[in-house]
């Protein structure tokens, strides 16, 4: 099927005909979609020489040929994040991760967002189990949420590190009696018509695997998040064998991590940050402040070899990070010894030299441990000019001006600061192009859709997969909500469901409305603004004298603006009376009074809330 083709329309969803471009009306928010194109002609590479594409059959006399199995994206194609993907045929589900993403600064004062999985609860009764390939957020974030609402004990198949991690999660939300199903690489759980086989990978997280789906109409093979790390700290490699054996079995669809699909060449190995960590705690003079996410084990167990290596003691502090070291110590994936971790509070009388400092904060969090540390608001922890700070990490996409603000309150104190930029102290866990390219070799899929990750990287795997010979017709660029349908005549396109983003706001789940954000962001941009009048319509005329309040407007302070403000919506009200004005045009006329000369003079448009009382 053509890439431009005309899809089917999901409910609700508003589309000009011959149009790349949707909206999708969901009960949280409204989005505003462009789907990505390869090319015109949809030939990813043209001007220069392709390998030959691999036209193989999908048809097979071990395939139900009048069998379709659907696979429906409800998050991960529009954002690196909420990763969820559902597998239907013959009536069973099948749900492969359920992950969040945090705000930016088009969210204001939102916790957490969560895929809208509408349509996982709408077919419930078909769900026969979750799959989960590691245990980042962004694949195990929602599953607190989705369990509740599901209100019926699902499975759960992960691998011991996933688990301990999701039941961490579980006690933080008062979940009991989930049932949690540990697996190995190499074992296949039944699923209805649906097999699971789990094969390792590589990434920064112990216990991640990939997912070969097989259905009576074919079968779907998803990497997970993977790298190809030759040398990797806990010695487990990205399974080629496996993978060489799903491929000559036929894998008539991959689903693969895009994540770097932007970035040339290979992904640098995690071992490369353990060597520079060992030098630069090796020279340190003082204290070793190190922040990185909190569940990125591998680099928290190079983080404590090489403090051990030096002399020093691990203190962790950050309560994500106190909780994440004690699931992994616990269950065997971060090794150090009782004797090389101590207490937060028991770092008094510990010189300086002899300490490291393992921190959550690498994403410039106002509330984080190392944000405390650098405004002097620690219970334990003070910072020293001479202290070095190492942030251990990458600042995801919006979180720039938080890490660049917690890094100059670090500065103003004397602190040495190491970033990506000074020193090689951050490696991704995800694999670059080359390493993409080879995992399309090694599989053959005869059809590919790119997934986790932002339309731009969703494009450029899209050109790996076709540069290898994937041929253009069978390369999926989907968003989320849209079906593919995989049966024994190939992949096509199928109907949209429904699909978005809900918000979690404090104890609020999805009640957050794209208005409330609207004037959250006015709020914070614009300020606030309060008349309060009251008023005779019998009369017509204002009685007493208008109160105007301003917060958060330039100017406001100023005694004779307010009062110039509060004349004119005098005399606003009192011409709008004169006329006969209702109670909803007398406030019209206020607010659009007060906000003309506002305007005027401070070049604002508060938000504007009218009282007015009838006399």
């Amino acid at each position: 099927m053509d890439q431009n083709e005309q899809r089917p329309k999901r409910n609700g969803d508003v589309r000009p005909e011959n149009s790349g471009k949707s909206t999708q009306t969901v009960k949280h928010v409204k989005l505003d979609l462009e789907r990505p194109k390869l090319t015109k002609e949809g030939n990813a590479d043209q001007g220069r020489k392709r390998p030959r594409s691999r036209k193989r059959s999908f048809d097979s006399s071990k395939k139900d040929r009048g069998a379709t199995l659907k696979i429906i994206p409800l998050g991960g194609l529009d954002a690196i994040g909420k990763n969820m993907t559902v597998f239907e045929c013959k009536g069973d589900m099948v749900l492969d991760d359920a992950g969040l993403m945090f705000p930016d600064d088009n969210h204001p004062g939102v916790d957490l967002i969560l895929p809208d999985y509408t349509y996982v609860l709408q077919h419930a009764d078909k769900l026969r189990g979750i799959v989960i390939t590691h245990g980042h957020e962004d694949h195990t974030g929602s599953l607190p949420y989705l369990i509740k609402d599901l209100d019926r004990q699902v499975p759960i198949y992960g691998t011991k590190m996933t688990l301990g991690l999701i039941e961490g999660k579980f006690k933080e939300h008062r979940i009991k009696n989930a049932k949690l199903v540990e697996i190995k690489p190499g074992d296949k759980v039944n699923l209805g018509c649906i097999t699971a086989e789990f094969f390792a990978v590589n990434h920064s997280i112990p216990g991640a695997v990939g997912v070969f789906f097989r259905s009576p109409a074919g079968n779907v093979l998803h990497t997970g998040d993977f790298k190809l790390d030759q040398t990797p700290i806990d010695g487990v490699h990205t399974d080629f064998g496996a993978l060489a054996r799903f491929a000559e079995e036929g894998v008539d669809l991959m689903m693969s991590d895009s994540t770097n699909a932007t970035n040339p060449n290979f992904t640098p190995s995690e071992a490369e940050v353990g060597k520079e960590l060992q030098r630069i705690i090796a020279q340190a003079k003082g204290r070793v402040i190190i922040a990185s996410f909190a569940s990125h084990i591998h680099r928290l167990q190079q983080i404590c070899d090489a403090a051990v290596a030096n002399g020093r003691k691990v203190v962790v502090t950050g309560r994500s990070m106190v909780q994440n070291t004690d699931i992994a110590r616990k269950l065997g994936y971060l090794k150090i010894s009782d004797q090389d971790i101590i207490d937060a509070y028991d770092l008094k009388g510990i010189p300086p030299e002899q300490v490291v400092i393992m921190c959550t904060g690498s994403q410039g969090e106002p509330l984080s441990a190392l944000a405390r540390i650098a405004a002097g608001e620690h219970k334990t922890i003070d910072m020293e000019a001479g202290d070095t700070v190492i942030i251990s990490a990458t600042p995801v996409p919006g979180n720039e001006k938080a890490v660049t603000k917690v890094v100059n309150s670090l500065a103003k104190i004397g602190a040495d600061v190491y970033d990506k930029s000074r020193a090689r102290v951050h490696v991704s866990g995800h694999a670059s192009a080359e390493e993409l390219k080879i995992m399309l070799t090694i599989v053959q899929p005869k059809a590919f859709m790119p997934v986790h990750g932002e339309a731009t990287h969703l494009r450029a795997h899209a050109r790996l997969a076709e540069a290898v010979g994937v041929p253009a017709e069978n390369v999926f660029i989907c968003e989320n909500g849209e079906s593919l349908e995989l049966s024994t005549k190939g992949v096509k396109h199928g109907e949209f469901v429904q699909s978005g983003i809900v918000l979690v706001d404090g104890l609020s789940v999805g009640d957050t409305s794209e208005q409330v954000l609207e004037e959250r962001t006015a709020l914070s941009a614009q300020g606030f603004a309060a008349i309060a009048a009251a008023v005779s319509g019998r009369k017509k005329a204002v009685a007493g004298n208008v109160q105007v309040e301003m917060h958060g407007i330039t100017g406001g302070d100023d005694g004779y603006l307010v009062q110039e403000c509060e004349k004119c919506v005098q005399n606003a009200l009192t011409r709008a009376l004169s006329k006969g004005a209702s109670g909803k045009e007398l406030k019209k006329a206020a607010r659009d009074a007060l906000l003309s000369l506002l305007w005027e003079r401070t070049k604002t448009r508060p938000m504007t809330v009218v009282n007015l009382l009838d006399i």
